[in-house]
Order: C-alpha cells, then structure tokens, then sequence
C-alpha cells in the first residue's frame, strides 16, 4: 500500500482539513509508525447503498462488499437506504461515527449532481467526507429506435439541427442518469431534442420500441437484448474507450467530441474524521477486491469498468465531475422540484 495516498494527520487537524484541500497536498503521509495494518476491524462493517436493492449500485456494492470481508476479517453489510435522490443515504453517513465500521458508497449523482442541483442539500460533500476510492464507472449509452432511420450519431445531429426540437428522446425520470447524460450530448454537440420523462426505464423502452420517442440513453444492460433481436440501434456510447461487448460502437469523443465521457460511477466515501489508518486500510482492501477475479467478472456482465485509485486521485476526480455536471445542470436548468 501506498502510505502517499494517506492524510497526513489525524485527530484536531484532520477536523479543519476540507475535503477539497487534499487537492493542494503534494503528499499525504502517516505518522510515522502507522500503517495500513494498524486498524483491524472488530465488528461488521456497514455498507451504505443509496439506492434500492437490484440496480447497479447495489451490485456493485454486494460484489466489493463480499471480497472485502475477506481480507478485512468481517462482514461487510450492505444496507440499502433509498430515497431523496441519495439524500436519506448520505445524510446518515454525514452523522455516523468516524470510526471505520460505516463506508458510504458514493455516486455521481450524491457527489456531483445533487450539490449543484440542490442549493440547501443538507450535506457538504467537501466537508462531512473523506475519500477512499473511485471503484467503477458505468458509461451510458445512446440508442435509437425504429421510429428514425438514422443509424449513426452523425446522422442523429444532423437531423436535430434540420428540426430543432422536433425529435424526442426518453429517460428513466427527470434527473435520472439517463436524462443527466443526453443534456450532456446536447450541451455538447448544439442539437435541441425534446426530454421525455417516464417512471422507470421499462416504460421508457417500450415506447422506444414502439415508436413514440426516438432516442434514449441509459445504461447497456438494458438495452443490449433488444439490439441483438435487431429492434435497437446503438449509435454511441459516452465512456471514454469503446465497450467490450459492443466493439463496433464508437464512443462519443471519437466522433469529434473529444473529452466527452458520460458515465454513472461509485466510489466510497467515509464520514469526515475517520482516522488516517482506516482511510488507508479500506482503500487498500478495496483495491484487492476490485482486482479479484470474482468483482472483475461481476463488473464485466454490468459493462461496468473498475477503477481503482488512492484518496487524492478519488477527491480531484469528484471535484472535476462537480464541475461538469454542475454545467449541464445550470445548462438544462435542472433543479430538485
């Protein structure tokens, strides 16, 4: 393990330390004598998910969650607390005890969706958590249906800006990822398309393959039967490198829209105040469990994409994401009502 990627001190000083601020540090280092293996946990650890059972947080949070018993010694228990948009999850992790026995699994849409859609959110990201790791991106994909004949996203541009307004795309919701990630390709590209929200992504597929809408984005899994039944076409994904199980799909940024990436993503947080030692100790195991086999199978049957980084890297890399979504937001003029 990497002592480089631990905070610097604990106690009083780590209380003043923001979030933030570990951007500015050249090196986080451990008191001397401390190390990884000083915190054993004694007792189950508790896994907040903010979303319920089945999706791809939970899953993710399941596959971690088994392998880093294993080499921490105990259960690590996930407990799904869903609702508020992640609010209800993090608001309780915020107050937990800075002990080690409580990991939040952060989200692209508690860490850097909702501090710029919500203006109260009655949490500080920057302030009630430290880092641990980012664990996995899960890129988005865009997709057509049979009410268009356009087959690639060229082509897709190309017949919004003939008819500003006049195409429609779907998503799971208002502020769903789906919804978050086709503001992101219009903000991007200049084409104005029409957001249809439904309940749930079942809805929105079917009125995608009946015809009512004529794009949508969302996650692949979903998609990907009904692309081989040949009812879907896949025009882009919006992760960084094109998808194992769909090759031939070019990515976003490849098509003339560099540094364009899309994607849902997890990582986990703890409260503020936790010791040096744990922080150190949860990434490490962390880092085991996403390289084992058994998570990086699960991962790939969700077209999910580990990450795996220290401390510093998982806070620059949400302050980034703060920063493009918070532009889509304020472009899309998304709030929380």
């Amino acid at each position: 393990m990497n002592l480089a990627y631990v905070i610097q001190s604990a106690g009083r000083a780590l209380q003043r330390r923001s979030f933030i601020s570990l951007l500015g540090c050249s090196a986080l280092i451990v008191p001397f004598g401390v190390s990884a293996q000083a915190w054993q946990p004694v007792r189950p650890i508790r896994l907040i998910v903010p979303y319920g059972p089945g999706g791809s947080s939970d899953i993710i949070a399941r596959a971690m969650g088994v392998e880093m018993s294993k080499g921490l010694g105990q259960a690590v228990i996930i407990d799904n607390k869903a609702g508020g948009q992640g609010v209800i999850a993090m608001q309780e992790g915020a107050r937990a005890a800075p002990d080690g026995y409580t990991v939040v699994l952060g989200h692209v849409g508690t860490l850097a969706v909702n501090p710029a859609m919500m203006p109260k959110l009655p949490y500080d990201v920057q302030k009630d958590f430290l880092p641990v790791t980012l664990l996995a991106k899960v890129p988005m994909i865009f997709a057509v249906g049979p009410s268009t004949t356009v087959t690639t996203l060229p082509q897709f541009i190309a017949q919004a800006k003939a008819a500003p307004g006049k195409l429609n795309y779907g998503s799971a919701g208002n502020r769903s990822a789906g919804h978050l990630a086709f503001e992101m390709l219009k903000l991007t590209t200049g084409i104005d398309v029409t957001h249809v929200p439904y309940k749930g992504t079942g809805a929105q597929m079917t009125d995608l393959l009946g015809g009512s809408i004529e794009a949508a984005s969302a996650g692949l899994p979903g998609f990907l039967p009904h692309v081989k039944a040949g009812k879907l076409k896949i025009i882009a994904v919006g992760s960084v490198k094109r998808l194992h199980a769909i090759p031939d799909v070019p990515t976003v940024a490849e098509l003339g829209y560099p540094n364009f990436e899309s994607s849902q993503w997890f990582g986990l947080i703890v409260p503020a105040k936790t010791p040096a030692a744990v922080v150190a100790r949860l990434n490490e195991e962390a880092l085991k469990a996403l390289a084992s086999p058994a998570v990086q199978k699960r991962l790939e049957e969700d077209s999910s994409t580990a990450a795996g980084v220290g401390p510093k890297e998982f806070a620059a890399f949400i302050a980034e994401e703060q920063k493009r979504w918070g532009a889509v937001v304020r472009s899309a003029k998304l709030t929380a009502e």
